[in-house]
């Protein structure tokens, strides 16, 4: 395997909306450029880079994947372009958004049939959030519906008019056979073979004007941010060649430009061009500056720690995807930031202060890993079998350490309780589900100490669907999903001042235990609270923790539905004993009668969770996601505008929020987000109260509040 510098590779994250044919325009450059020996189809699960079973299953992705392909670039030297194909659904942007911490640039892909979609706004915003250059590919061009000049044209309006042309198409739709190079001004026609090259020709008469037209509106969209080739461009009314190329890259580079290519991936049409362009144009790893980490415990607001992207630099890597290969093992898919790494170098895991041996370096080429001697700075590789490594961890020389800062982790926006089918799968579940939550980031699994449940979170349901599928596939473990509970208290708005006795004669020694009590209600969130009033010995001290204990263990059982009883003072006052038939049982039984007729008398109540709920979304949404949010008993706390988006602020009872995700998608087209955090109890309306109630009774087949000891 050809070793490359970091002036000739190109970092390359392929975006945009799901079905746009990223994917398969990845697959049809990799074949044109000779890296396989077989354009990958979609319809035939075949894509290098959609290799995961679910993946082709769904034909879909849903996960980043690598893939490298080497194309000579201006000097004719070798380039090599990785590419990070990224998923499109709005489930699975996280991926989109971690693989834009190991790119340069983005391949921006617009369906020239349905033109920006939602997932095409929000790759467009994370690059500008990264400040990474775009370059937009019209792909799809053949299609029956495609529309050039109206999606290129929807393009500039949405962005601006730095979106330039670089190509004008030959033909349109199922006639679309090329593309006119407004920078060479040269045309390429296809064969329909589908072999991706072109036969380089000069422009027809038909397009002569259309493409001089094209070419003066790009030489002038250069020079714009450049004063010597607007000044050159002023006095000449043009810009040679070699200028405008250079203006080109420059222009890209600043996010002055976002130049527009066009292709037809599955027909494989325009895909050398747009290799040509990307070698030529795309700029190298450190192009935009230094790698920014901070130094090992440096404080949150520290100056950050810089390393250039050179080979000349310390060695530092960056884990960016971990992958759970049943045959490899664990994967490990990193960037060398700064430095250069060889095969069997041992380094430190500067993120969990351990050490681990780089065996067996590797490219990643999809699913199928190319062995190499040594990876230069900027280059993206892989490494099997690392000990404690995970995604997010920064490697490299003990004598510099640097961390850089992982991606964020996406929170659930969806839990769903877990259940194994058997015996069996539940020995099985807890590690194969800890292999997968090292390979995606965004799964959650804990146990809700309130409920007993085991919960798989996600961003979706299918998204915790996926999960379960692969479970079931690489672990032979199979589970059961439900809607988890939803952590409801009980409380009481009322005093109570009660006595507990029990009394109980058997042949030997009986049991003798006597309590009053007087219970009254605390502020929300308070929890219990005991107070000991005994005077005189009417209960001698070693039996009052009995008392606490029983009305403790009542108060976890419940009384109207059998969730735990919060938020409650109990003062213990009197009392009596028997010197010989009192015991701790006995006291600990007399408290817990003494705790269930106090609850006769308190007006107990059901509380729920309210969570603080935030949603975004565009503007033309706010008024149905209100009034579905009020719908849900929610209380809209206020509205704050966010680019072009508006934020809404709402207090919501959890359990109205359990399928909120599923239903903000349909409601706003995909174009919504929102998230959640447990905010306070709060009382439950009389109606839902009475018919949790009801429910939890009949689940338990008797009402909590006559459980017997």
């Amino acid at each position: 395997m050809k070793l490359y510098d970091t002036a000739h590779l190109r970092n390359l994250a392929v975006a945009g909306h799901s079905g746009g044919g990223k994917t398969t325009l990845v697959a049809a450059a990799l074949y044109t450029a000779g890296a396989t020996s077989a354009q990958g189809r979609i319809e035939t699960g075949t894509t290098p880079t959609d290799f995961d079973e679910q993946a082709i299953l769904r034909r879909s992705s849903i996960a980043s994947a690598v893939a490298f392909a080497e194309w000579p670039g201006p000097d004719r030297a070798l380039c090599k372009l990785n590419f990070v194909d990224t998923p499109g659904q709005t489930l699975f942007q996280h991926e989109a958004a971690a693989a834009l911490d190991v790119v340069d640039c983005v391949v921006l892909v617009v369906d020239a049939a349905s033109g920006v979609q939602v997932q095409t706004l929000r790759a467009w915003e994370a690059a500008a959030a990264h400040g990474l250059p775009v370059i937009v590919v019209l792909g799809r061009a053949d299609h029956e519906h495609a529309d050039i000049p109206a999606v290129l044209g929807a393009v500039r309006e949405r962005w601006g008019r730095g979106v330039g042309a670089v190509q004008a198409p030959i033909g349109a739709q199922r006639g679309f056979q090329g593309v006119i190079d407004l920078v060479a001004m040269s045309a390429r026609l296809y064969p329909s073979a589908g072999s991706g090259k072109a036969r380089i020709v000069a422009i027809d008469d038909a397009y002569a004007d259309a493409a001089k037209a094209g070419h003066e509106a790009l030489v002038e969209l250069v020079a714009e941010g450049d004063d010597a080739l607007l000044e050159e461009f002023f006095d000449t009314g043009t810009i040679p060649p070699e200028h405008l190329q250079a203006g080109l890259r420059a222009a890209l580079l600043d996010r002055r430009l976002f130049p527009v290519l066009i292709t037809a991936g599955a027909a494989n049409l325009g895909t050398d061009a747009l290799l040509d362009f990307l070698a030529a144009y795309a700029p190298a790893p450190g192009a935009r500056g230094p790698a920014s980490g901070a130094a090992l415990g440096a404080a949150a607001d520290a100056a950050p720690l810089t390393r250039p992207v050179s080979d000349a630099a310390p060695l530092s890597l960056f884990v960016f995807k971990t992958l759970a290969d049943p045959f490899a093992g664990r994967l490990s898919l990193f960037q060398v930031r700064s430095g250069h790494v060889k095969s069997d170098e041992t380094v430190v895991n500067f993120t969990r202060q351990g050490t681990e041996r780089l065996a067996h370096l590797s490219l990643p080429q999809g699913k199928l890993l190319i062995p190499v001697a040594e990876l230069h700075a900027g280059d993206l590789g892989v490494v099997a079998k690392l000990k404690e490594t995970l995604t997010g961890d920064s490697l490299g020389d003990k004598s510099a350490p640097i961390l850089y800062p992982p991606a964020a982790r996406p929170e659930a926006a969806i839990h769903f309780a877990l259940e194994a089918k058997s015996r069996a799968d539940e020995d099985k579940v807890g590690l194969a589900l800890h292999k997968m939550l090292e390979e995606d980031v965004a799964l959650h699994f804990d146990r809700d100490a309130s409920t007993g449940e085991f919960l798989l979170g996600g961003t979706g349901q299918q998204h915790v669907e996926i999960a379960v599928a692969r479970l079931k596939q690489r672990y032979n473990v199979e589970v059961k999903l439900r809607a988890p509970r939803v952590a409801y208290r009980e409380t009481i708005l009322g005093r109570a001042d009660v006595q507990g006795r029990y009394k109980k004669q058997t042949g030997g020694h009986g049991q003798f235990g006597d309590c009053k009590i007087r219970m009254e209600p605390l502020a929300r969130g308070a929890g219990f609270e005991f107070v000991n009033e005994i005077f005189g010995g009417a209960i001698p001290r070693n039996f009052i923790p009995a008392v606490e204990k029983g009305i403790q263990e009542s108060a976890q059982r419940g009384y109207l539905a059998g969730y735990p009883v919060v938020d409650f003072r109990v003062v213990l006052y009197d009392g009596a004993y028997h010197d010989v038939d009192s015991s701790e049982l006995a006291f600990k039984v007399a408290g817990s009668l003494a705790f269930k007729k106090a609850m006769e008398q308190a007006r107990p109540v059901l509380i729920e969770p309210v969570m603080e709920v935030e949603v975004e979304s565009p503007d033309e949404f706010t008024g149905d996601l209100i009034g579905d949010l009020n719908a849900r008993r929610g209380r809209i706390e206020g509205m704050l505008p966010r680019n072009g988006s508006e934020l809404i602020r709402a207090q919501v009872p959890l359990a109205e929020m359990l399928s909120y995700q599923s239903d903000l998608t349909a409601k706003t087209q995909g174009r919504g987000s929102f998230h959640m955090r447990f905010s306070h109890y709060d009382l439950v309306p009389a109606l839902q109260a009475d018919k949790i109630v009801a429910k939890a009774r009949a689940e338990h087949g008797h009402a909590a509040s006559t459980e017997e000891e």
